[in-house]
């Protein structure tokens, strides 16, 4: 039987409630991206094989994935909502993705419910990478198709393009690196703490969009410095030469600015982020649908 509005809505309060008390909404954000960024539009078959919003990520087989790697503890904290609801675990990641966003001051993103539960997992390879490997090239051979290129451009473009994504999107998306922390033992960049991370100075304080004061676990780098904060602060900070030190540039996103089909967003997205909170949200519901099978067709909205 469908999941009901109601269903839905209960099981948002209970996300919310979750988020503001372990203010892990960036970590929910990633387990979403991941579950839906296996989705390949190449791909002609049949639910789930093309990958997509589907739930996939909460199978071991998945989790496993070197790009994966800390997500475990997200599908561990959403769990306890996965077994008492009758919300799919696909709806539960990509609301809980959603409401974690909203409730950071960003843009109101128009997220459908009813998504159908896989049994079933991608082969790895196909989420893309912020720096180069050891052979100096960008992404993977693996994955429904190689992500390979020596450039960190080129490497996006293989990664977002096979999903359905254009330049405008991808910037967009990569702007949501304004919300959170990388950590080494996870994507195997940034520092063990930074003065921004490390729970103690001044400057690692975190006031939530509400006015409050977060406690978090230290740690990781940031990009920006308020980073439980949507903005468009990430795009400021990118191009600013004296910026902190300390906060985290990757190659790709150093090249959102170098790259001429990607500056002109980026510099739309630094300058207006009335104009970044639009395309955001389109590109962000976009995803959140990727390769998603929705019972009633259609989907629910909120």
């Amino acid at each position: 039987m469908p999941v009901t509005k109601e269903q839905l809505l209960a099981c948002q309060a209970e996300i919310d409630a979750l988020i503001l008390e372990t203010n892990a909404g960036p970590l929910f954000v990633r387990l979403a991206w991941h579950d839906a960024g296996t989705f390949d539009k190449h791909v002609m078959a049949a639910f789930p094989y093309r990958g997509g919003a589907n739930g996939s990520i909460r199978f071991e087989e998945e989790l496993s994935h070197s790009n994966n790697a800390g997500l475990s503890k997200a599908v561990e904290l959403l769990e306890p909502i996965a077994d008492e609801s009758h919300v799919s675990c696909a709806d539960i990641f990509q609301m809980a993705s959603a409401r974690a966003i909203e409730l950071a001051g960003g843009p109101k993103l128009g997220i459908k419910y009813g998504r159908v539960d896989a049994n079933w997992c991608p082969q790895e390879g196909n989420l893309p990478n912020g720096e180069a490997g050891d052979d100096g090239q960008f992404g993977w051979d693996c994955g429904t198709v190689s992500s390979k290129d020596p450039t960190p451009e080129g490497h996006l473009r293989n990664v977002f393009y096979r999903m359905g994504f254009d330049d405008e999107g991808i910037v967009a998306l990569s702007g949501a690196h304004t919300f959170g922390r990388a950590y080494k033992d996870r994507s195997g960049l940034g520092k063990e703490k930074t003065k921004f991370t490390d729970g103690q100075s001044e400057k690692s304080k975190q006031i939530r969009a509400d006015g409050t004061e977060a406690k978090y676990t230290p740690g990781g780098s940031s990009w920006v410095d308020q980073w439980l904060v949507f903005d468009n602060s990430y795009f400021k900070i990118l191009e600013d030469s004296s910026a902190d030190e300390e906060l985290l540039k990757m190659s790709t996103d150093l090249a959102i600015f170098k790259d001429p089909g990607f500056r002109p967003y980026a510099e739309k997205f630094r300058d207006s982020q009335e104009a970044f909170f639009e395309a955001y949200a389109k590109a962000h519901k976009m995803l959140s649908e990727l390769g998603a099978k929705f019972e009633p067709e259609g989907g629910i909205e909120l």
